[in-house]
């Protein structure tokens, strides 16, 4: 974990609200694994006390470079949505208990579900089990068609399926919808999006390895205020923000 000033090399709307904002700096070169977040200082001297988690969508390790999306709905995320090339970002991370793509087997198939905001940190987990030579799948699940990003990106990768809640893109749906309709055969599910979702997941594949990623308000991210627990089957809690926020299936409950 390091704390940097980071510069901001393109920042560029994707959707209805939905910002991919690149950032340069060394503390990229701890980024290791996909799932992990950042927390970020979202404004200058005016802005919000508490950092904003935000996931890590795609690591550049030779360019020193990584991106997020982001959702600009918030007084803070608003302010970050205004930054511009050569702006500098204080940024703590990397953060969190990421996915290990390496613990796949090459050949196998795995399936990757996200939700809304859910679907950015998937792209970085998707390039690397497809490059440790595992099959990927992707179901993305958006409200409408003004929120859909990244279908191109994610279809270049492997099989892409594009669920909406109203039908104006891709199967009118939830991606549990889709997946059942189209008959996707897999080996492991790899999830992230709003507890409905994880929670839909869970109950519908209970026979899969599984692993979910959390989406929830943190304060300090470092696991020091315990804003962000989770309860598990046992009466115990985990915190998000650093047990988390990936946990395999039945490992917590859900919802938190």
């Amino acid at each position: 974990m390091k704390k940097e000033l980071m510069e901001v090399q393109r920042q560029e709307q994707l959707a209805e609200s939905i910002f991919r904002l690149e950032l340069s700096g060394t503390l990229v070169r701890q980024m290791q694994k996909p799932g992990q977040f950042v927390h970020v200082k979202t404004g200058g001297a005016y802005a919000p006390l508490l950092r904003r988690p935000i996931s890590i969508a795609e690591i550049d390790n030779e360019k020193d470079t990584f991106t997020m999306i982001y959702r600009a709905e918030g007084e803070g995320t608003l302010q970050l949505s205004g930054l511009r090339k050569g702006d500098q970002v204080d940024v703590l991370g990397p953060l969190g208990n990421g996915f290990d793509p390496d613990a796949e087997i090459p050949g196998t198939t795995a399936l990757l579900a996200g939700g809304g905001i859910g679907v950015p940190p998937l792209y970085e987990l998707s390039k690397r089990l497809k490059n440790h030579g595992v099959n990927v799948i992707h179901v993305l699940g958006f409200q409408n068609e003004r929120n859909v990003f990244y279908h191109n990106e994610f279809a270049a990768l492997g099989e892409t399926y594009v669920a909406t809640v109203d039908g104006s893109y891709g199967e009118k749906g939830f991606v549990t919808d889709v997946i059942k309709n189209n008959n996707l055969v897999f080996n492991s599910v790899f999830a992230v999006g709003p507890n409905v979702m994880l929670k839909a997941m869970e109950n519908s594949f209970p026979d899969n390895r599984m692993f979910l990623s959390l989406e929830e308000r943190m304060g300090c991210g470092i696991g020091a205020c315990f804003a962000c627990v989770c309860k598990t089957a046992e009466g115990s809690y985990k915190k998000i923000c650093v047990d988390g926020p990936v946990f395999q299936a039945g490992e917590v409950l859900i919802p938190c």
